[in-house]
């Protein structure tokens, strides 16, 4: 594992971060020198305040307002659909939020099913069951305080890089520090599409097309009006319809009043009514309480494709939680929502969103009504998008105040762009709790669900605070899953969920009532499994190969993985080579590292010549993966600056607004490395910028360097 550099390493103090509010924390970083490390490789370490996801200064902006965010990292194709295309690819089946970083999700996540496209149906649709649907009893900023208080004892008991198997590194460059995510704009991802274009949110204009309502449907309605249909849409009161007089009593004037409650206020219909000789448009739920509106297909023309494809920029939201807004303020179903990949929650993100039979014009009216987001670059087609289609991401990444000269700035990007770097499983990938998940997994896998249900309620030392300590505390001690159930207020997290099942199918149906989790989050725990193992004999290949390919190594051949032989060896290179996630449908390599993998998952009593689980959900297949990946577009600068408050390059919306780009002196208090590169789905951006600043990147290894903030 890496150690302290012999100059200098950060130290953070957050115990003053505590006192402030979500929207004013901020991360303190002092210098100090220390002593290096016995046993420990060379190089620099930093506060990655980045990835560790900045739970102590998330942003509660109230505008498209810059502030501090975490990494996005690539991993960005949903289980289902990378299951049929692994082999292509080389690449693990994603879990969690279709396999963000944030794919090891922590345990008071609230975890919703991913939407869908609307020709996949609605068997997982995002329409909350009765049950579901009760308030939880904690606000988001009740939540927000919930995380600062028990972040610091949290990170005393997270893993470490050597815990999961990350340990080698590619290059041999001298490792610098820098701050990571010192301002919301200072990681920005971009998608790049099916084509092979980066996405930009570049156009809010609305097409023109003659079907469309007219501008008057904006206008006709008073601001009372808006405030009674807008409380009806909600149900934020007790009328079940909202009446509207027409004062100029004519066809046209009642035909705007309709269309402009349609077209303000999705998922209301309206009808006109005679009242004491007056006429009233009466707007009212067509669809009931519990139901969605669904879309109007007798209103939509022919010569129009079906979908509205749209460009969405947003910050500090992940892209499930968006398309939940966007469908909450339409009054639809969020699977008619598609997308390629899904983007993580805190960093400024664009991507490619197609909805059915939605107008341009509806979909741009949100821009006044939403914050945090953008909705641009509108075009109608026949059909939607599908989960990973993407060709990968492409990063603009900020690190400020770096330490590193220019020549050693410029190794480690030439090494970068030139050699790559080790493609392991990030340490979001499994979890930021004392209990990682791929513990959960190994224990799915072995089939001992009481373990299972263990690992997941268990009370854990330092974890949590609050209400989720109660709820673990009222489960070790009655085993009562309905009363540990009502200490916890937010009942859509894992705990909450399982909780529900065990009290619907009781203790001795651990399997039914795990199963209440969402498919992709209960994956989510045997894909970190594998990934752990990946990372493992990853580090094990290396470190006895080093970095060219040998015979017995596998490389692939369109979809099938093939032995390196002796006299072929000089026609590949690193690049080429894969290694398998174990499966029951892989090969393993013909070499040491074969039986490296036997050994590990003898150990974990698992076998490998039998991956197959009596429930189909868990039985896996495996899949391979590049054990080095070289970044594309790779490009950087070293600017100087004396503002730390300063963007260091403009975002969409910037440029949408006319902002200038910044101008930088020749000479400043600090420098900083602006970084852009692209990466295929399935890769960490982590991983890239360890191999940078050659750091240890686990949040547990930057906490322990000083550790009075935390007491």
């Amino acid at each position: 594992m890496l150690g302290c550099s012999r100059g200098w390493f950060f130290r953070v103090v957050l115990s003053s971060a505590l006192l402030l509010r979500p929207e004013q924390r901020a991360c303190l970083l002092v210098a100090r020198p220390a002593p290096r490390a016995r046993s420990q490789a060379p190089g620099s370490l930093t506060c990655f305040l980045g990835y560790l996801k900045m739970e102590m200064t998330e942003m509660t902006s109230v505008s498209l307002k810059r502030g501090s965010v975490a990494i996005e990292d690539n991993d960005s194709v949903a289980p289902a659909e990378e299951a049929k295309r692994q082999k292509v690819s080389g690449c693990c089946p994603t879990t969690g939020q279709d396999g963000l970083e944030n794919s090891s999700l922590p345990s008071s996540e609230k975890v919703p099913g991913p939407p869908e496209t609307a020709e996949q149906g609605e068997k997982n649709s995002e329409v909350p069951s009765e049950e579901e649907e009760e308030e939880d009893g904690l606000s988001e900023e009740d939540e927000e305080e919930e995380e600062a208080e028990s972040f610091a004892d949290m990170m005393k008991h997270g893993l470490t890089e050597l815990d999961v198997g990350i340990t080698k590194f590619v290059s041999s460059h001298q490792g610098f520090s820098g701050i990571l995510k010192e301002r919301y704009s200072d990681f920005v991802v971009h998608e790049i599409g099916r084509d092979g274009r980066i996405s930009h949110l570049s156009d809010l204009s609305v097409p023109v097309d003659e079907e469309d309502p007219s501008e008057d449907v904006f206008t006709v309605l008073t601001a009372e009006e808006k405030q009674r249909l807008e409380e009806l849409q909600l149900f934020k009161n007790k009328e079940t319809s909202v009446a509207i007089e027409v004062i100029e009593d004519t066809k046209e004037k009642r035909t705007i009043i309709h269309q402009a409650i349609k077209s303000l206020f999705p998922g209301l219909e309206t009808k006109t009514e005679d009242r004491e000789g007056k006429k009233y448009i009466v707007a009212y739920h067509a669809a009931g309480k519990k139901a969605l509106a669904n879309p109007r297909k007798h209103s939509w023309p022919k010569s129009r494709g079906s979908y509205c494809h749209f460009v969405l920029y947003k910050e500090n939201k992940d892209t499930m939680d968006a398309i939940n807004l966007l469908s909450k303020y339409l009054r639809v179903k969020p699977n008619i929502f598609s997308y390629m990949g899904t983007k993580d929650k805190r960093a400024i993100t664009v991507q490619e969103i197609a909805v059915l039979k939605i107008t341009a014009q509806r979909l741009a009216h949100l821009n006044k009504c939403l914050m945090n987001f953008k909705l641009g670059n509108f075009s109608y087609q026949k059909n939607p998008l599908k989960l990973g289609e993407l060709q990968g991401n492409h990063f603009t990444v900020v690190l400020r105040n770096i330490t590193g000269t220019d020549n050693q700035v410029e190794q480690a990007m030439n090494s970068l762009k030139e050699i790559g770097f080790i493609n392991y499983y990030g340490m979001q990938r499994f979890g930021t709790t004392a209990v990682p998940t791929y513990q959960v997994g190994r224990a799915i896998l072995q089939n001992s669900w009481a373990e299972v249900m263990d690992l997941i309620l268990k009370p854990r030392s330092g974890a949590e605070k609050g209400y989720l300590v109660k709820c673990r505390e009222e489960w070790a001690k009655t085993k009562d899953p309905a009363a540990a159930l009502r200490k916890l207020p937010v009942k859509r997290c894992v705990e909450g969920q399982l909780l529900r099942g065990l009290s619907k199918y009781g203790m001795k149906n651990i399997v039914s009532a795990f199963g209440i989790i969402p498919r992709n989050n209960r994956l989510m725990y045997i894909h970190s499994y594998q990934s752990y193992v990946w990372n493992n004999m990853v580090s094990k290949r290396i470190d006895e190969y080093g970095l060219k390919p040998v015979p017995g190594d596998l490389v692939l051949k369109g979809a099938t993985a093939t032995f390196i032989e002796e006299d072929d060896v000089n026609n590949y290179s690193i690049h080429d080579v894969v290694m398998p996630l174990p499966g029951f449908d892989v090969i393993y390599p013909k070499h040491k590292i074969s039986e490296a993998y036997r050994e590990m998952l003898t150990a974990d009593s698992l076998d490998i010549d039998n991956m197959r689980h009596k429930i189909r959900d868990y039985s896996l297949s495996g899949a391979y993966r590049k054990i080095i990946i070289r970044p594309q577009n790779v490009s950087w600068e070293v600017v100087a600056y004396d503002d730390p408050k300063i963007p260091l390059f403009n975002t969409d919306v910037d440029n949408l607004e006319g902002r200038p780009p910044p101008v930088f002196a020749s000479e400043g208090k600090y420098r900083a490395l602006k970084m852009d590169f692209s990466l295929p789905p399935s890769t960490y951006a982590t991983m890239a910028i360890r191999e940078v600043l050659k750091m240890d990147t686990s949040i547990k290894n930057q906490t322990q360097l000083n550790t009075t903030w935390l007491r």
